[in-house]
C-alpha cells in the first residue's frame, strides 16, 4: 500500500505542474479570494459545475474570464437576462429557402467553459435548457441530439441582494451545481492592491498555459488517489445527516430541514475531497480535504423549513453543526 501510494504521490507531482502555471497566471489579474479561485479549481477537476454568489464588485465574473482565459479551451460568456430564449444558448433550426431545407445553427452553449453571468435573470424554460446541457453533457436541437465538447464546465454568478427581475433556481437545476462558491469582501491589504492594479491602463493579461491534455492527466491520476472505506462512510454519514438529523445527534434540527442533500451530495463530496488532496500533491484522502469542500457541497442541497427560516436558522448553520457533530474517522 505505502509503494503505491509513493508511486501516486510522485505521478501527482508530476502532472499537476500546471496548477502552479495557472494560479501564477490568474493571480495577474485577480487579487486575493483564495477560497473562490480553489472551489473553481476542484469544479474544473472533477469536471463539475460551480455557483458563484456573491454581491456586485467582488471579481466573480473577472476571476471567472481570467480562468477561462488561462486554459487552452474554448470559452463562451453569456449574459444572462429576462428577454433571453433557450434558442439563444443552444443553438436553433434555421430554414435555408435557397436549398429548401432546415440547417442547424450550434449555439454558445457548445464551448468547453461557460460563464453563465446573473444566471438567475434568466426565466425557467431557459433554466430548463441549460439543465439538459449541465446533466446528460448533450444538447437537443430540434429532432437531432448533439454531444457537448469535453471537457464541458459552467461557472455561473448570481447576486444574492437583488431580487428585482431575477427568478429562482429550480432545485433540480441547483443540485447539478457541484458547488456553491460564496465570496466575501477582501481584506484592507488587498483592497489596497486591487486599487493599485485596476488603476493601470493596461492591466495584466494571463497567458493560456493549460490544455485539454493537462485536465485529462489530472482526472486520470485522481482516479488513483486512495480513499479509505471509513473516509467514504464519513461523506455518506454527513449527506445522511442532513436527511435524518436525530439520528446522529442533532435532534434540534428535526422539523428545520425540509429536505435534505441526495446520494449526489455523497458523490460529489467525494470527488471534491480526491481534488484537494491532488492539490495538496498527496496520494491519499483524509478527513479534511472532505471538509474543505464540505460547506460549498452541501449549502444549495440542504433546504431549510419555514419553522427555520422563522428562527432564522440558515442552511448554514446546519452544515456547520453537522460537521461539528458527525463523528470524523
Amino acid at each position: 500500500m505505502n509503494v503505491n501510494i509513493q508511486a501516486v504521490n510522485e505521478l501527482i507531482r508530476e502532472k499537476s505542474r500546471f496548477v502552479d502555471d495557472l494560479m501564477f497566471e490568474t493571480r495577474k489579474v485577480i487579487v486575493g479570494q483564495a477560497e473562490m479561485l480553489e472551489g473553481m479549481l476542484v469544479a474544473l477537476l472533477c469536471g463539475g459545475h460551480a455557483l458563484i454568489e456573491g454581491v456586485p464588485g467582488l471579481a466573480k465574473t473577472m476571476a471567472i474570464s481570467t480562468i477561462a482565459r488561462a486554459l487552452d479551451l474554448s470559452f463562451k460568456r453569456l449574459q444572462f437576462t429576462p428577454d433571453l430564449l433557450p434558442a439563444d444558448l443552444t443553438g436553433a433550426e434555421i430554414y435555408n429557402a435557397g436549398e429548401a431545407k432546415f440547417t442547424i445553427r450550434k449555439g454558445p452553449l457548445f464551448a468547453n467553459v461557460i460563464l453563465a453571468d446573473e444566471i438567475n435573470r434568466a426565466p425557467a424554460k431557459v433554466q430548463s435548457a441549460l439543465l439538459e446541457a449541465m446533466q446528460e453533457r448533450q444538447i437537443t436541437i430540434g429532432s437531432e441530439t448533439f454531444r457537448l465538447p469535453e471537457p464541458f464546465i459552467v461557472l455561473a454568478t448570481q447576486n444574492p441582494i437583488e431580487q428585482q427581475g431575477t427568478y429562482p433556481l429550480p432545485e433540480a437545476q441547483v443540485d447539478r451545481f457541484m458547488l456553491k462558491l460564496k465570496v466575501g469582501y477582501p481584506s484592507r491589504e488587498e483592497e489596497i492592491e486591487i486599487v493599485n492594479r485596476m488603476g493601470a491602463h493596461s492591466p495584466a493579461a494571463p497567458r493560456a498555459v493549460v490544455t485539454q491534455a493537462h485536465l485529462v492527466e489530472a482526472r486520470a491520476v485522481m482516479d488513483q488517489i486512495y480513499m479509505d472505506r471509513k473516509i467514504v462512510s464519513y461523506a455518506v454519514d454527513l449527506t445522511l445527516a442532513t436527511r435524518e438529523p436525530a439520528k446522529f445527534g442533532l435532534k434540534k434540527f428535526e422539523g428545520l430541514i425540509e429536505y435534505g442533500a441526495s446520494p449526489r451530495a455523497s458523490i460529489y463530496l467525494t470527488r471534491a475531497a480526491r481534488a484537494r488532496a491532488f492539490l495538496a500533491r498527496r496520494g491519499y484522502v483524509i478527513p479534511d480535504d472532505v471538509k474543505k469542500s464540505g460547506m460549498d457541497v452541501l449549502r444549495h442541497r440542504v433546504i431549510p423549513s419555514y419553522e427555520a427560516d422563522a428562527e432564522g436558522v440558515t442552511p448554514e448553520d446546519i452544515v456547520r453543526a453537522i460537521f461539528d457533530t458527525v463523528e470524523v474517522p
